[in-house]
């Protein structure tokens, strides 16, 4: 029985200390595996769909499930990841050489105050506008300069994104095609009930699903009905904006309208008035009903989680793991609550004398 428990607890070693050394050696692709098995999970219905459909000829079905991803999902991100580096290189070069003038945009918002807005400014200590002014012309140089750095770093890392890129496809063709064999393999190795590991295999998968294709498609919507309005209505960087509301209707209590608001109030008070009352009324009832009318049919009720859960992880995840942290982190969320329930309804309940 001694040879045996020692024999049990060597293995248990030997498994730790290989399994951190292989989490170790794909850590400088971890990105590309975490993308691959995220979108292995978001495809896996086209892929079982066309499986029937082709007789179960799973390289053939992968393959097109495979080129459908990279058609509707990689290719689209890419160039709009060039298209916005790009513009945000011009916005910083416009701010720098004052083409672009945001602190006299401010400067004729607050002369156009009525008298009263400008007392009540004065009394709350912002009369003097110049140091808001600077902030946030210094603000928006800071923004616009990272995309204009990620113009060269992009260049200079172009090797290292084309490995990754192709060491994410050749992943996803093999997690396309024997992913569900993988699943099994992996749910008969965690030393839990078969209840518990499908419950938590159920909530990773639906996580997931309604991240990516749910929150995220709702953001992109978002974002490109934006961004189609600041362009039909001459507002510079139009993309850049698009894409900052698409961001920021990932986060609860935030919204897209952080950004088109304050526009379409600046129009207004600027004399623009149905400039803004465009905006006002397309942000309301375009881009405000996408998050009512489409979150529900692509997310559902059994997947979401509490608003201010999805705002913290979000943004810890962001700050933890960046631009994948926006899955990563509420995905964490959702399996803590969900272990601690499991944790709960198997503890044995202690019963109060009477």
């Amino acid at each position: 029985m001694n040879e045996t428990a020692v024999q049990h607890k060597a293995l248990h070693l030997l498994l730790a200390l290989v399994t951190i050394a292989f989490i170790w050696i794909l850590l400088p692709f971890y990105g590309a595996v975490f993308w691959a098995v995220i979108l292995g999970i978001v495809f896996a219905p086209l892929q079982r769909r066309l499986l029937a459909y082709l007789d179960w000829r799973r390289n053939l079905a992968a393959g097109l499930t495979l080129l459908t991803c990279l058609v509707i999902a990689i290719l689209p991100v890419i160039i709009i990841s060039t298209l916005l580096v790009q513009e945000g290189a011009a916005l910083y070069k416009n701010l720098e050489s004052g083409e672009l003038d945001l602190a006299g945009y401010i400067e004729r918002f607050k002369d156009i105050l009525p008298a009263f807005a400008q007392n009540s400014l004065e009394r709350m200590g912002m009369g003097d506008l110049a140091g808001l002014r600077d902030k946030i012309t210094k603000g928006a140089l800071q923004g616009s300069q990272f995309f204009a750095t990620q113009v060269f770093s992009f260049g200079q890392g172009t090797f290292d994104f084309l490995v990754s890129f192709a060491v994410m496809l050749y992943l996803l063709f093999f997690f396309l095609r024997d992913g569900a064999e993988l699943a099994r393999k992996i749910r008969a190795a965690v030393p839990l009930a078969e209840q518990q590991k499908r419950r938590l295999q159920l909530k990773f998968n639906r996580v997931v699903r309604a991240t990516v294709k749910g929150n995220l498609l709702v953001a992109i919507t978002q974002g490109t009905l934006g961004g189609i309005i600041f362009w039909m209505l001459d507002i510079p960087s139009a993309l850049v904006w698009g894409v900052l509301m698409a961001f920021l209707s990932l986060l609860p209590a935030v919204g897209a309208g952080i950004v088109w608001a304050p526009v379409a109030v600046y129009f207004v008070a600027t004399g623009a008035v149905w400039q803004g009352a465009v905006l006002a009324a397309f942000g309301v009832f375009v881009i405000g009903l996408v998050d009512n009318v489409l979150r529900p049919l692509l997310v559902g009720k059994d997947t979401k989680m509490p608003d201010y859960l999805i705002l913290i992880s979000t943004l810890g995840g962001l700050a933890v793991f960046g631009l994948n942290g926006f899955v990563i982190g509420p995905l964490i969320a959702a399996l803590f609550m969900s272990s601690w329930a499991i944790f709960v309804a198997t503890k044995p309940q202690v019963q109060l004398p009477s």
